[in-house]
């Protein structure tokens, strides 16, 4: 009677899922040792939110269930280290009780990992060394996308939503009508991960307890799992369009300052107004004016040629994509998704060292990609980091503002004295300065220069505002005005009454004084109205 194998498997080909794999096909017949040490991992690694712990154990739970049906023995064995033991254990330590394992038991040691396949061979362990091949086959997402999904969205007991249209354009529809149970969201997250092991153009952009981020090509994929979030929860987008930068159909003035003079760029805008878009086919332009291109980026999903060259946060420090950047000299770098304090330094220091810059930020409205930089840059450094800022609304190019420097009285102020410097935000379109930038105090104040004026139940006055050292002056140009409503942000503060020569004036450190001072410091909009 023949005797029966015995194969080892190690942790690395439990989480890839290929023992089951290979009973399925017939290819592993005869008794299969799960090492208690690679239980120990997989719980460590569930217990701390990982997700490959979470494939594993499905692997196991589905080994046993195949045991019984395929009439294979399964057993474990070996010695099981404790949580502490794995969270202190050196390289390898692992490795080397699962190897015991196999040379106790003369069993066959199954394994995916090169390193480790070398070091048993080398003890005279029998190996069987699986290979990945690299595959090209879809996703089980994929069947959920179609040519107009931007992104589809999955929460456990939930129905699963896709976002179908394009930027500023889309519609929120449910892609089955019984909601997705936790337990089938992560057979398709099981899905992702093998598939992107094993796929070219795919990797795992972060691997943190409670989130995974990842790269399947043209797929952006989010997971998140208890307890980062409430339930486990998998969003997916894919870009819908690829644009050249004449499908926006840009006036020529624009084109030509791209060219000769923009060099530190902000591109805002909400989310899913197109930003991303943009900023790609910016880059294209670039390459055709034989520039050379590098991105930044976190997750790296920007729609580029292979002649861009995308460097992820995610695996470089500060000081590493610094350094790498100023050594390989590119003409410009596209730094996707800045968000933290970090990231606006990082684009003022690789500005100021000569590296022209295209930012893309979250905001509402164009003037608010320039204030993110406030109190993170000098300034008097602005219009040297920053020169344009495009806002981006609906997937089209609503407002370009260009910023410059000048020494100057600020707009509303009337002594010589007051002079200072002022960064000057002017639409790029009609040169009309929209707003001023300057330290007033120990602040540094935004003020909106073009008021939109607002309908209430009458029309808001026009008003010249100017201010002296003890106080806020208001001169109104409609005559026969004998008393106002003062409103700011829309809010009534006060009735005021109107001297004869036109002009209201605010002592400062009155308390209605006060407050004009705050709202000028926070950029309100300041309003009168007839009474």
């Amino acid at each position: 009677m023949a005797k029966e194998e015995i194969f080892v498997p190690d942790t690395s080909v439990i989480i890839e899922k290929l023992i089951s794999k290979m009973i399925r096909e017939g290819k592993l017949k005869g008794k299969v040792i799960i090492p208690l040490a690679v239980l120990a991992e997989l719980e460590h690694q569930a217990n701390t939110n990982q997700t490959e712990g979470f494939l594993g154990l499905e692997e196991i739970k589905e080994l046993r269930e195949l045991a019984a049906e395929k009439k294979i023995s399964l057993e474990y064995g070996g010695t099981k280290p404790t949580e502490a033991y794995i969270k202190g254990a050196r390289a390898g330590a692992i490795d080397d009780l699962i190897r015991e394992l196999a040379a106790q038991n003369k069993g066959k040691l199954i394994t995916a990992d090169r390193v480790q396949a070398l070091v048993a061979e080398a003890m005279g362990i029998p190996t069987m060394l699986i290979t990945p091949v690299k595959q090209t086959g879809q996703l089980e997402i994929e069947k959920y996308f179609d040519e107009s999904t931007m992104s589809i969205h999955f929460k456990e007991n939930t129905i699963p939503m896709a976002k179908n249209g394009l930027p500023g354009q889309f519609a929120l529809v449910p892609i089955t009508e019984k909601p997705f149970s936790a337990h089938e969201i992560k057979l398709l997250v099981s899905d992702i991960i093998e598939k992107t092991k094993l796929t070219e153009n795919a990797f795992i952009e972060l691997n943190e307890p409670g989130i995974n981020i990842i790269q399947f090509k043209n797929y952006r994929i989010i997971v998140t799992r208890p307890p980062f979030s409430d339930g486990w929860e998998l969003t997916a987008t894919k870009p819908l369009v690829s644009l050249e930068l004449k499908d926006y159909g840009l006036p020529k003035e624009l084109i030509e300052r791209f060219s000769h003079e923009a060099e530190g760029i902000l591109i805002s805008g909400s989310p899913g107004s197109g930003k991303t878009t943009f900023a790609a086919a910016l880059a294209k332009e670039y390459l055709k004016m034989n520039k050379i291109v590098k991105t930044i980026e976190s997750p790296r999903d920007l729609q580029v040629p292979d002649e861009v060259t995308q460097y992820s946060k995610a695996f470089g420090s500060k000081e590493n994509i610094h350094n790498v950047l100023l050594l390989t000299r590119p003409d410009f770098t596209i730094f996707d998704e800045m968000r933290v304090t970090d990231d606006f330094k990082l684009y003022a220091d690789l500005r100021l060292a000569g590296i022209g810059l295209v930012g893309v930020v979250h905001a509402t409205n164009p003037i608010d990609a320039v204030q993110r930089f406030i109190g993170r840059i000098e300034l008097g450094m602005f219009p040297s980091i920053i020169d344009t800022v495009i806002f981006i609304e609906n997937g089209k190019v609503s407002k370009v503002l260009e910023l410059s420097m000048a020494v100057k009285v600020p707009t509303g102020m009337t002594e010589a004295d007051l002079a200072r410097p002022v960064v000057e935000v002017r639409d790029f379109e009609t040169k009309e300065l929209e707003f001023e930038i300057y330290s007033y105090g120990e602040q540094t104040v935004v003020i909106p220069i073009k008021r939109e004026k607002r309908r209430k139940q009458t029309q808001a006055l026009d008003y010249k505002m100017k201010e002296a050292r003890k106080y806020f002056g208001f001169y109104f140009y409609r005559p026969h005005v004998h008393s106002v409503t003062l409103a700011i942000n829309g809010e009534k503060i006060i009735d005021l009454a109107v001297p004869s020569s036109r002009e209201v004036k605010i002592h400062k450190k009155s308390k209605l004084g006060k407050l004009l001072s705050d709202a000028l410091i926070q950029g309100k909009e300041i309003s009168f109205y007839s009474s």
